[in-house]
Parts: C-alpha cells; sequence; structure tokens
C-alpha cells in the first residue's frame, strides 16, 4: 500500500467564482452592495498596530457581551469563529456524533454534505417538493442532528418559527441547527427560541448583512452548555481566537446595528423590485426572503442564459446539478447594477423572440 492509498478522498466545497473581468457586474456570490457601516473607516484609522504583535483577546469578550446583549442572550450563550463556515464545521464535529443520519434539505448549503463526507458522518437528505419546499413531517425520524438554512440557500425560502418550533419538539434528544445566513434580509430570527429550546442552535454570519465578506466572523447561538462544548471542540482543532481587527471591527458593526438595518431594507426593496420585474420578463421565481433570488426561463436553458450574461461581464451563479441545472441564483445588486441585468435580459429575450 502506498502513501497515496492513505490520502482522505473528499469532493470538496466549490465556492462562488471571483473572476477578474473589467467592470464586470458582480452578483453571484451574495455579498452586500452598500458596505459595512462608515463608522469602521473611523476605527481602522485609529487601530494600534503594535498589538497586532500580540495575541488578540481569546475570548473576544467584548464582541460577545455585545452580541449577547443585541441578541437578549448571556455572553456564554455567544460562540464566535473565523467565519459561519469554521463555525459550521465545529458544528458537525460537536453534535453530529450518532449513529443515525443527520438530516437536511437535498437542495441547500452544498458545504453540508462536504463536511459529512469529511467527518465520515452518515447523512440523509431530505427531499425537497416541487415548489422547493420542506415539510415539517419529513424531519420526524431518526436522526443524530438536524440543520437546515432558514430562508434556505440557493431557493431563498423561508419556513415560518412554528416549523422550527415543530421540528425542536418532535426531536428533544437532537440538537437542531438553524443556518441563519441571510435572516436579517426577510423573515424573523429563531434565536428567541433559544430560551425555550435547549436543542436549538442559531447560527449567523457578519458576511451578508454586516458586509463582511472580507473578515471572516461567524457566530453561533445557544444554551450555555452546547455553546461550551463547541468552545472545547474549536480549542482542540483550531485555537485560534477571532483576530484583533475582526475583533474591533466586528465590535462596531454590532454598536451599530440600525445601520445594518437600513441598509438590509434597502436590499429588500430592490429584491422585491427584482421579483416583479422577473416575473413580467417571463421567468419562474420563487418568493425569496433573501440577497438574492433563484431563477429560470421556463424557454431558455439554465447554462446558455448564465454564460450569454457571464459574456456581458454580468456574473451570477449556476450550478449544474439535477433539479436545479436550470435555475440561477443572482445576488441583488444596487439599483444601478440591477437595471443593467434587465436591461440585457430584455434585449435577450427580445433577440430570441420571447418578448
Amino acid at each position: 500500500m502506498s502513501w497515496q492509498d492513505k490520502l482522505r478522498q473528499v469532493e470538496p466545497y466549490v465556492a462562488g467564482e471571483q473572476p477578474k473581468i473589467n467592470n464586470m457586474i458582480k452578483l453571484n456570490t451574495n455579498e452586500n452592495p452598500y458596505g459595512p457601516c462608515k463608522q469602521i473607516k473611523d476605527i481602522l484609522k485609529e487601530i494600534d498596530i503594535e498589538k497586532l504583535k500580540l495575541y488578540p483577546n481569546s475570548d473576544g469578550e467584548e464582541l460577545r457581551h455585545a452580541l449577547a446583549k443585541y441578541h437578549g442572550l448571556k455572553d456564554e450563550q455567544v460562540f464566535l469563529g473565523n467565519g459561519s463556515d469554521e463555525v459550521l464545521a465545529l458544528t458537525f464535529l460537536t453534535f453530529f456524533n450518532g449513529s443515525d443520519p443527520v438530516l437536511f434539505p437535498n437542495i441547500s448549503y452544498s458545504f453540508y454534505p462536504v463536511y459529512c463526507d469529511l467527518y465520515q458522518m452518515n447523512y440523509k437528505e431530505i427531499i425537497l417538493d416541487q415548489d422547493f419546499k420542506m415539510h415539517v413531517e419529513d424531519f420526524k425520524q431518526p436522526n443524530s442532528g438536524i440543520i437546515f438554512p432558514n430562508p434556505n440557500a440557493p431557493t431563498g425560502l423561508l419556513v415560518s418559527l412554528d416549523f422550527i418550533e415543530e421540528v425542536l419538539k418532535s426531536n428533544p434528544e437532537s440538537i437542531v441547527v438553524v443556518d441563519e445566513a441571510y435572516i436579517d434580509f426577510g423573515g424573523q430570527s429563531c434565536v428567541p427560541l433559544i430560551h425555550q429550546y435547549e436543542n436549538l442552535v442559531v447560527i449567523q454570519t457578519f458576511s451578508k448583512s454586516r458586509s463582511f465578506a472580507g473578515a471572516r466572523l461567524g457566530v453561533a447561538l445557544g444554551n450555555k452548555e452546547a455553546i461550551s462544548h463547541l468552545y472545547d471542540v474549536k480549542n482542540s482543532f483550531n485555537s485560534y481566537p477571532i483576530d484583533y481587527i475582526t475583533q474591533q471591527i466586528g465590535l462596531v458593526s454590532v454598536l451599530n446595528s440600525q445601520d445594518m438595518k437600513e441598509k438590509c431594507q434597502k436590499v429588500i426593496k430592490t429584491r422585491e423590485y427584482t421579483k416583479t420585474k422577473l416575473k413580467e420578463l417571463g421567468f419562474v421565481v420563487p418568493d425569496s426572503y433573501a440577497n438574492f433570488v433563484f431563477v429560470k426561463h421556463p424557454k431558455i436553458d439554465g447554462e446558455e442564459l448564465f454564460l450569454a450574461l457571464r459574456k456581458e461581464g454580468i456574473i451570477v451563479r449556476h450550478w449544474n446539478k439535477p433539479l436545479i441545472d436550470q435555475y440561477l441564483r443572482v445576488t441583488i445588486g444596487t439599483d444601478q447594477q440591477m437595471e443593467r441585468f434587465f436591461e440585457f435580459l430584455e434585449n435577450y429575450l427580445n433577440q430570441k423572440g420571447l418578448l
């Protein structure tokens, strides 16, 4: 047996493309077009570079306290990670260790099965219906844990707090993880349910609504015991805390959350207009509550449209996978960016005689 035979074989997660195209409109990775609050520019000017030679506060105490206060929790109910993907990876390691399968939707964040394969965990995909909706009865079966995004990605669909409560009540022996990466763009966060259900863990990210895609900061929220075990696993695997600069700017973002909320409202307004406009152009548009829309045209091949947009310098996301290969996920950009997107679509459809 060679050393190659001992290598772990996994099919890795494929992130959204970061192309180098001049004057492109980048609508493929769900970044917030409006940027973080202006106070962050001030704090960056005041950063004491001498502190960079020292390790940062290992517990991110100020940031944890601010987040706890923001969410109505205690400090020990807040976990900080280097991006929500690290938080998710540690969540799988910490909570999903039974013999029964981990449950998550078959159309969902494509990192979930990657984690299971990497950790050699058994999993079962819950099949969404033809409208991409989850059904609560499907989560009432033996499992080692449950995870789903709300709103879902890439569909943008939202489930209610009643749905989440029924899943929690039906699985008292399992941790239920709700991935709220996009919750600030619509719907109601289930964080308040943490007070009622010890088996609920909520994961959020600063990359979307708080415009921190260029920094790495993710959060898990839950009961004290669950969060303490999450830290035990992190410190056994990757003890590096959130870096000094990210702690500082993260704190400023939380303390200025009204700015985030106002920018999310701008995105929501543009998203709703985008859904209306796309429907007028003949597209099928599920009711997204995120900062993107998931769309297809019944008479145009998904990959064909993806490539035509790319040729025009408009970059969106396409998966060449069963069930969703005819759909494109389009991040909501500024009003000006979306108008260019609509202008291209109108010209393209006219050329094909579809308008």
